[in-house]
């Protein structure tokens, strides 16, 4: 089943244990998985399935 849940840019940070300025960063050089949802405001949002897939792939996973 598919989580309603999306995350921001601070949730995936928390993920992935590291700054929402570095998911940023991953976004603007391509790293980070296209948004699931662009919300009303302009803001990407990701469903966690999306970025626990990502995440056990980037290099430097342990």
């Amino acid at each position: 089943m598919v989580s309603k849940q999306l995350w921001s840019y601070a949730e995936v940070a928390h993920h992935i244990n590291v700054q929402p300025e570095t998911v940023r960063n991953y976004r603007r050089h391509g790293l980070l998985p296209e948004p699931d949802v662009i919300d009303g405001s302009g803001h990407p949002r990701w469903y966690p399935e999306t970025i626990r897939a990502w995440a056990r792939k980037r290099p430097g996973h342990r």
